[in-house]
């Protein structure tokens, strides 16, 4: 007899953007799970284009309201924002734009085949800009982030750079919105052809884990 083929696990997409400071509250949490549940679901991530088009602009147009939020976000989710980052939003120059981060995550996600290791990378984007102050539109910035995953450099800078990476990133942006998520970030577990959402919004490691094994039990048996 011929041996069947294992299903496909149950996948959780991490619906978020590099520029949402409740995603970076939020990756820990998808970090665990991705640890927690290895061999019961696979994780991938996918970018949904925050700020893009009409609302891109330099961070001193929107810093009064997102400095504000950064200490709503520390208080919950216990992560903390790095000194850079708040000297980057004071000083008020930095482009805010959504793409060349997106289009970051889709490079390494197309060179690697490797979906739970580009959640790993989609983590060390926000905490370069987050923790560190890196400008996420220099192309330069992602060098060092790629060392731990053995990405040719080369590589990524050619591929990061051409129209296909742009128009990759657009597409991500729009597969998400025609899923109907408007807010990041965003957790759904696809079983089969059915989509669940697990959270909207930041959920805390405990709450996500429970309605996790709840969905799986539910509709899996597992």
């Amino acid at each position: 007899m011929t041996p069947a083929l294992p299903a496909n696990l149950p996948e959780l997409l991490y619906i978020q953007d590099p520029l949402c400071g409740w995603c970076y509250g939020t990756s820990p949490v998808i970090k665990r799970l991705q640890e927690e549940f290895a061999g019961r679901i696979d994780v991938s991530v996918l970018c949904g284009g925050m700020v893009k088009g009409e609302d891109v602009g330099p961070i001193s147009e929107s810093w009064d309201s997102l400095k504000t939020n950064l200490n709503d976000v520390e208080e919950v989710t216990g992560v903390r924002f790095g000194e850079a980052f708040k000297a980057l939003g004071a000083a008020g120059d930095y482009r805010y734009d959504s793409e060349p981060p997106c289009r970051a995550i889709a490079t390494f996600r197309q060179l690697t085949q490797d979906p739970a290791r580009a959640v790993a990378f989609a983590h060390a984007v926000q905490a370069a800009l987050f923790r560190d102050g890196q400008d996420l539109n220099n192309p330069s910035a992602y060098n060092d982030l790629l060392a731990p995953f053995g990405v040719d450099v080369v590589e990524f800078q050619r591929r990061w750079a051409a129209p296909e990476a742009a128009r990759a990133a657009q597409q991500e942006f729009a597969a998400v919105a025609r899923i109907g998520v408007e807010g990041f970030p965003t957790a759904v577990v696809r079983i089969g052809e059915q989509g669940y959402v697990l959270a909207r919004g930041y959920q805390p490691y405990e709450q996500m884990r429970a309605g996790l094994e709840q969905l799986l039990r539910e509709e899996t048996g597992g």
